[in-house]
């Protein structure tokens, strides 16, 4: 899933390693560092959505200055370049994989709706919960790029809402399961059409319980567990499916764990894991 916002070419282009400018013919009259990365960009498209800049260079003309630092902006220079693109009116997408850094960024820089409506964090926060969060795949993804996004993705409750979205799917029934979804085994015979007895119609297979299983495996220890937790919680789920869910993740994270073999430093390293998953 992605969302297109934005109508004009991308005009952003660098000099060097440490410099982005807006080919245009308007001279540039500010410039925002943001870790190495230095943009040379103009007040008006930027000050017409975003609060936190209108504060900073009102400071900036107290002090003579053209420069504004914001070397704290979650996401970085890509985050903050998605924001510069969107008050200019570029044409920007936002996927699964860049949706949350964007989305805090937008926050940091205060794009919300009392400065201009439809701003930044209106459109984002549309497209997760329009979008994102009812996709299944996509919401695994996201959850795993919070991390680095640290507090303002637990603050904004999104990383609340990845687990709630990806839980919630887990649990339902599995007749309503029409999106793909990671699941290794052996296929029956009457699916390779190696079964004597098999009649050629090929018949709509059943979804797994455990259906959920594998894919959840890739996240992080504390998304995890937090995941199961809601799972148990909200008590649809068969015990035996959950066991089954803990011994894949187990089997995945733990090493020498599947050969029954685990020795000297793999001990040490992985004892939290397993006390955390048993």
């Amino acid at each position: 899933k992605f969302m297109k916002l934005g109508s004009k070419p991308d005009s952003f282009q660098t000099n060097g390693n440490d410099i982005r400018f807006v080919a245009t013919e308007l001279t540039t009259d500010i410039i925002v560092i943001v870790g190495d990365i230095k943009f040379y960009l103009h007040k008006f498209p930027l000050l017409s959505k975003c609060a936190r800049l209108q504060k900073l260079v009102a400071l900036t003309n107290e002090e003579n200055s053209d420069e504004i630092h914001i070397p704290d902006i979650p996401g970085g220079p890509a985050a903050f370049e998605v924001c510069a693109k969107f008050c200019y009116g570029m044409m920007v997408t936002l996927n699964a994989y860049n949706v949350v850094a964007a989305h805090c960024a937008a926050e940091y820089l205060e794009m919300n709706e009392s400065v201009e409506k439809g701003n930044l964090i209106y459109k984002i926060e549309v497209f997760l919960n329009s979008s994102i969060f009812r996709s299944w795949k996509d919401s695994v993804i996201v959850i795993q790029t919070t991390k680095s996004l640290l507090p303002w993705s637990e603050d904004l409750k999104l990383i609340n809402h990845c687990i709630d979205s990806i839980a919630s799917k887990a649990c339902i029934d599995t007749s309503e399961v029409e999106w793909s979804y990671t699941y290794n085994r052996k296929k029956l015979p009457s699916e390779n059409g190696l079964d004597s007895n098999w009649n050629g119609v090929r018949k709509q297979q059943m979804v797994p319980r455990d259906w959920w299983v594998e894919d959840i495996c890739e996240l992080d220890i504390d998304f995890y567990k937090r995941v199961i937790m809601t799972v148990k919680a909200k008590g649809r789920m068969p015990g035996k499916v959950i066991a089954e869910a803990l011994k894949a993740y187990t089997y995945r994270r733990v090493s020498g764990f599947a050969k029954g073999i685990i020795q000297g430093v793999d001990v040490v390293r992985n004892r939290s894991l397993v006390e955390t998953i048993i």
